[in-house]
């Protein structure tokens, strides 16, 4: 699971490739420069990290995830699930809707959310 675990900037730049794979690293190169303004060091060094754990493929200069976007959501809120709140998803949904009001159309879908982890 601490495969899953990325720092900010890490997750930043694969959710850049998530919405652009696969991505030739000279084009993800100039992406990261607009929206993130790496240099293409920066960028390159980065690839090469990320490729080391297994997070990223780059096969003949074009980048694609190894990992999905729900695995390293799914562990980044298990991780705060746990830290934050003792691991009590009630605990951590009260405290979040805490002041909130939801919509109907919220309100249904986690409905059916429970619903449906509870089979």
């Amino acid at each position: 699971m601490e495969r899953y675990r990325l720092f900010d900037a890490e997750f930043k730049f694969v959710t850049i490739i998530w919405d652009h794979e696969p991505v030739n690293s000279t084009e993800l190169s100039k992406i990261c420069l607009k929206e993130l303004g790496w240099k293409k060091s920066t960028t390159y060094n980065m690839i090469r990290k990320l490729v080391e754990r297994r997070i990223l493929k780059n096969e003949n200069a074009t980048v694609t995830a190894l990992v999905k976007r729900e695995q390293v959501q799914k562990y980044e809120s298990e991780v705060l699930l746990e830290k934050a709140f003792g691991g009590s998803l009630p605990v951590f949904l009260a405290t979040f809707l805490k002041d909130k009001k939801l919509t109907p159309k919220e309100a249904e879908q986690l409905k059916k959310m429970i619903e449906e982890a509870t089979k």
